[in-house]
């Protein structure tokens, strides 16, 4: 009778455990959806009459914990413009992470401007999500500031140098510790283990 007993409960508890988990995975999947549908209100996808389709590389992090970038061939509208391109390259990279394992970009971030100077050199005024909600620590800041700046390294061909400002502001660190003072050159990653990737 005891085994009896034993033998239902467990058979309760895996029942209420895949009930469980059914239910959180639609949560997440109703939360990205909410997340996208307010994206796409607040931050409208970036169009210019130059936009020809084109095969982008994004780089989200790579599979397990391996604290590295890869690139995701992924089917965009690309404007002719560097400064327009690298806006639209850069808002897939924060915008559509193939999932949260994959995300280096906090999802509330926003790209509040990006202008390239006469030199090459780029500038990008993040707002200040992309400070306070990447979790500090040397892993988690360098895969923020390697998916930016191969993402644009590898999409526009004509930048040298990256400048990361935070709501207009030079600031010392990311989250504590990859130094922002300095610049980031933007040489074109090597093609490793390339993945691709539809957008929604």
């Amino acid at each position: 009778i005891t085994l009896g007993v034993l033998a239902v409960a467990v058979l309760i508890g895996l029942i209420s455990l895949h009930g469980l988990r059914e239910r959180v995975h639609r949560l997440g999947e109703t939360g990205n959806s909410e997340e996208q549908a307010r994206r796409e209100v607040v931050e409208p996808p970036i169009t210019t009459p130059s936009d020809t389709p084109s095969q982008a590389s994004i780089f989200w992090a790579a599979a397990g914990a391996s604290g590295h970038v890869e690139p995701t061939q992924v089917n965009l509208a690309l404007a002719a413009d560097s400064t327009m391109r690298a806006k639209q390259v850069l808002q897939t990279l924060i915008a559509n992470a193939p999932s949260a394992a994959k995300r280096t970009i906090p999802s509330d971030t926003t790209l509040l401007a990006f202008y390239i100077l006469p030199d090459g050199t780029a500038v990008a005024d993040f707002s200040v999500s992309l400070s306070v909600e990447t979790p500090s620590g040397i892993l988690s800041e360098e895969m923020a500031v390697d998916s930016i700046t191969q993402t644009l390294a590898a999409n526009v061909k004509t930048l040298r140098r990256l400048k990361i400002l935070i709501h207009g502001q030079q600031v010392e660190t990311l989250a504590g510790h990859v130094d922002l003072t300095s610049y980031f050159d933007l040489t074109p990653a090597a093609p490793t283990g390339t993945s691709t990737a539809q957008l929604p």
